[in-house]
């Protein structure tokens, strides 16, 4: 089956850390880009992170530019978000993506979506 898997999540303060994770199955991610979005109570869904195929290249979303880090691991076939310095507006669900396409902003194109998790922080 072809999948995202996601894992990491849950309940922080303000100032604290989380790491994210979302594993591939049934396909190899390290042939799509890799993508993190959050959707926040009330807002629309919107990117967080990108990591591009070769040439790798990553993308943040500017609210979050020297906090978060978004990485892949293709021995695991994973990617990862990297969350510090966390704060009440980054609270949200967030879901990983894979596009084949690259780091694309129409998300209906990117082809795989994990199922998302719950990132609350609390001041």
């Amino acid at each position: 089956q072809l999948q995202l898997v996601q894992s990491g999540g849950g309940v922080v303060q303000s100032g604290g850390s989380l790491r994210l994770s979302c594993e591939a199955s049934g396909f190899t991610l390290d042939e799509y880009a890799g993508g993190w979005f959050r959707e926040a109570p009330g807002k629309e869904r919107e990117v967080v992170s990108c990591i591009s195929i070769s040439p790798e290249m990553l993308y943040y979303v500017d609210s979050v530019k020297g906090r978060f880090t978004i990485s892949r691991d293709n021995a695991n076939n994973t990617v990862y978000l990297e969350m510090n310095s966390l704060k009440p507006e980054d609270a949200g669900v967030y879901y990983c993506a894979a596009s084949v396409l690259g780091c694309i902003a129409d998300m209906r194109r990117w082809k795989f979506w994990g199922r998302g998790t719950q990132v609350t922080v609390s001041s």
